[in-house]
């Protein structure tokens, strides 16, 4: 690895051990645990983990999409989805559902196995030096403020859309199961909120 971001070869190994456990101990909560919200979070603690290995490479633009897009837009998307949903559910157990653990487990060690002899057995090559370029970062930004502006605002209003469309459709009734196809009540399509009548007579 290329030493631009100031760090010694000691502390890259270090920064590099902590991010691997970190990775590989969070990915593995997402898969193993059965609470779906601790696995969300833990889903942002892999990507950010995914991030600092991208700094430690010098891909300083990859590192600052991987945050800003994973984990600033489709991991918290995800908690929004989950925590507005609201469906409280028991864990069902999958048929078979050991059988495959291990099946997968297999698998996984498998891959691991032929990966860890991809790196050990290829001859990395590393080069001396690299001229100094102007970092990524900053041409990007140049540009999104400049020539890509409008397309730029354009997509967060298209964000902010589609999220208060999926709050309003998350606060929706559910149809009844009785309804007829093609029949709808009206009153089942209301929003969950107490009329002002209401809220007058209250105060």
């Amino acid at each position: 690895m290329i030493n631009n971001i100031g760090l010694g070869d000691g502390s890259q190994t270090v920064s590099l051990i902590i991010l691997t456990v970190m990775l590989t101990s969070s990915a593995m909560g997402v898969v193993l645990l059965k609470n779906i919200v601790y696995a969300a979070f833990l889903l942002g603690a892999t990507f950010i983990s995914v991030a600092g290995l991208y700094l430690l490479l010098n891909a300083d633009f990859v590192a600052a999409a991987q945050v800003l897009i994973y984990v600033g837009a489709v991991n918290i998307l995800i908690l929004f989805a989950i925590m507005l949903v609201n469906k409280r559910q028991d864990y069902q157990e999958v048929k078979y559902g050991a059988l495959r653990s291990v099946v997968t487990g297999v698998v996984c060690l498998g891959l691991f196995g032929l990966l860890g002899v991809t790196v050990t057995s290829t001859n990395w090559a590393i080069a001396p030096a690299i001229a100094k370029l102007p970092s990524t970062m900053v041409v990007i930004g140049l540009h999104f403020f400049s020539d890509y502006l409008l397309p730029f605002e354009l997509a967060s209003i298209l964000l902010l859309v589609s999220l208060i469309g999926a709050i309003v459709l998350a606060r929706r009734e559910l149809l009844p199961d009785m309804v007829k196809v093609g029949q709808v009540d009206e009153d089942s399509l209301e929003l969950l909120e107490k009329p002002k009548e209401q809220l007058v007579a209250s105060k």
